[in-house]
């Protein structure tokens, strides 16, 4: 996900997707840890995404 895509979203869009994001790597946490998924790397791609949604979150609330 790139920084250039969420600019374009509204501040619901992008709780939404905070909100998705966050169910995502609950998710993943739980297969990483049974062993169900070894991509681990996934798990950390998905929280560099979420930090970049709450980066654009904060920025707007500033505004």
């Amino acid at each position: 996900m790139k920084a250039k895509d969420l600019k374009q979203l509204t501040q619901i869009e992008l709780q939404n997707k905070a909100s998705e994001l966050r169910g995502f790597i609950r998710d993943l946490r739980f297969k990483v840890t049974t062993r169900q998924n070894s991509k681990v790397r996934d798990l950390l791609k998905a929280r560099k995404d979420l930090a970049r949604v709450l980066t654009m979150l904060s920025a707007l609330n500033k505004k």
